[in-house]
């Protein structure tokens, strides 16, 4: 697998600061079709990595994780789904608001069967559309209860959660609605469960992680993303640019084959000096790749100076390379592989 080197006008920033290794709450985001899924189960296994435990989250109801993973659609119970190199574990689950509410109920009220009675009166989906913010807290806080766990040791049951989080479109309202359920609720375990949640989210043990592909809508749905979290106070981690293109022609080469500027005949005759004879049309069809080649590469360029221009100072960056015939098992170790050669890993806590 191969990643690509763009030519960069300054100096970056460390792809993965010292603060993210601290971080234990990783929530991964990205604007549709950016592949946050699979980079959030690539970063689980990174920071698995070297005998680390980590639990992977999902809150959409879509089994994307079971689908990378390509295994049976996840119940809402914590299992281990991955082996990490070095010994660490991956765990994954997939949270359902209902589950979440009935657990919650026990967990405060105590309420056993009378619960689940509600749950087939319909009570709880009522209750969500009444207060549409319980939703997600219900959500958020079953990611909370996770990373706060500890064991009867007192160590943490987890080193790290990676939630899989909803679209960066709703990413700011899903992580700080919060704040609307604690004036909602001005007292009781709703209040305190909904504060709890705020104080995780805004404190140095969570990282946001944003997703994106080197394109206009991406990048600029990335960088707005980015402004909304920095305005509500919630960490920012990496950017993650993801299906990053292996650049095939030399950079003096670029701008002028981008403007169609490209000598078929010395494309023939470097062809026919390897010993490699083709028919002209199969070299037009050569020139109309490489035309198209460098257009896109042209393209992907602008797109990446916008990351390390536009946020002051520039976000730490993580880039992916694209993965040739899909996702599968394999191609997920080998972006951990990826993520963890440029710095991706987790202090020591268990």
């Amino acid at each position: 697998m191969t990643t690509t080197v763009r030519p960069e006008p300054g100096t970056r920033p460390d792809p993965w600061p010292d603060a993210l290794s601290r971080a234990r709450f990783h929530v991964v985001s990205g604007k549709g079709g950016t592949g946050k899924t699979t980079v959030a189960a690539a970063l689980a296994l990174a920071l698995a990595g070297g005998g680390k435990r980590v639990l992977l989250v999902e809150v959409e109801g879509r089994q994307g994780i079971a689908q990378v993973f390509d295994t049976a659609p996840l119940p809402y119970e914590e299992r281990r789904i991955a082996v990490a190199p070095g010994g660490g574990e991956v765990r994954a689950l997939a949270v359902d608001a209902e589950a979440a509410l009935l657990e919650y109920f026990e967990m405060f009220y105590r309420l056993g069967v009378a619960g689940r009675t509600l749950r087939r009166m319909g009570a709880i989906e009522f209750a969500t559309t009444l207060a549409p913010g319980l939703r997600d807290v219900l959500l958020t806080g079953k990611a909370k209860e996770c990373v706060t766990r500890t064991e009867s040791d007192g160590l943490p049951a987890y080193d790290a959660v990676v939630l899989d989080a909803p679209p960066t479109g709703r990413l700011v309202s899903f992580l700080d609605v919060t704040r609307a359920m604690a004036d909602l609720a001005k007292a009781g375990p709703i209040h305190g469960q909904a504060k709890g949640v705020e104080a995780l989210i805004h404190s140095p043990l969570t990282a946001v992680h944003l997703v994106t592909l080197l394109s206009d809508l991406p990048v600029t749905e990335t960088l707005d993303a980015a402004a909304e979290l920095d305005a509500a106070g919630i960490p920012l981690g990496s950017v993650v640019v993801n299906r990053m293109r292996e650049q095939w022609l030399p950079d003096r080469s670029v701008t002028a084959a981008a403007g169609g500027r490209v000598d078929a005949t010395r494309i023939r005759n470097g062809l026919q000096s390897a010993g490699i004879e083709l028919a002209p049309t199969e070299i037009d069809g050569l020139v109309a790749e490489t035309v198209e080649h460098a257009v896109a590469v042209e393209g992907e360029t602008a797109a990446l100076r916008r990351l390390e221009t536009e946020p002051t100072p520039p976000l730490p960056r993580l880039t992916l390379p694209a993965l040739l015939g899909g996702v599968d098992l394999g191609s997920l170790y080998e972006l951990a592989e990826s993520m963890t050669a440029q710095g991706v890993h987790l202090e020591a806590r268990r």
